[in-house]
């Protein structure tokens, strides 16, 4: 795979099918994380992301706005971040996260976001949508984030760990690691 913006924009169009495939009621529809529907899925996204580039003294991202449906916001967020790793001189920006530390603004949305987009398929699940994730993807994530269990667990973004059998494909192994029940 050809860099961060080749891979930031084949992980969020995964994650637009799913939300632009969300309808009706369906964003009210529980998630598999207790107490979050589907549109607090997004919202989460829509805020966290433009959050932590602001706290990092990076570029200013749009902001969910008052009633802005979820998927607006979502593809908001999601254009102005792959204009910004499109770019080059946006994507060399450094950026100093208080707790993160220093990153290329580019890396920082390939660790950061990109994974939080893969590991988003509770939004298919409580609209009813196709869970599949690209294999590839995940088996680069999944590789990638093995080897940090202990740092990802202490850093309370992550739940404990879910037992699998050792036969599991690897997107419930992804799953699972990251603490959600597959």
């Amino acid at each position: 795979m050809k860099g961060v913006a080749e891979r930031y924009r084949r992980v969020a169009l995964g994650f637009s099918h799913r939300v632009d495939g969300v309808t009706g009621d369906g964003w009210d529809r529980p998630s598999p994380c207790a107490g979050w529907a589907a549109r607090d899925i997004v919202t989460h996204l829509a805020e966290w992301v433009p959050a932590f580039f602001r706290d990092a003294g990076g570029p200013v991202l749009p902001q969910p706005a008052g009633e802005l449906a979820p998927a607006e916001a979502w593809h908001r967020l999601d254009a102005a971040l792959q204009a910004h790793v499109d770019d080059a001189g946006a994507a060399a920006q450094v950026i100093d996260h208080p707790t993160l530390g220093r990153h290329r603004f580019d890396d920082a949305v390939g660790q950061f976001v990109a994974g939080d987009l893969l590991i988003h398929w509770d939004l298919a699940r409580a609209a009813g949508l196709d869970e599949a994730l690209d294999p590839e993807l995940v088996h680069g994530m999944l590789v990638g984030i093995e080897p940090l269990d202990a740092v990802l667990r202490s850093s309370g973004q992550y739940g404990a760990r879910i037992d699998v059998p050792p036969d599991a494909d690897q997107q419930t192994r992804l799953i699972a690691f990251t603490g959600r029940q597959p």
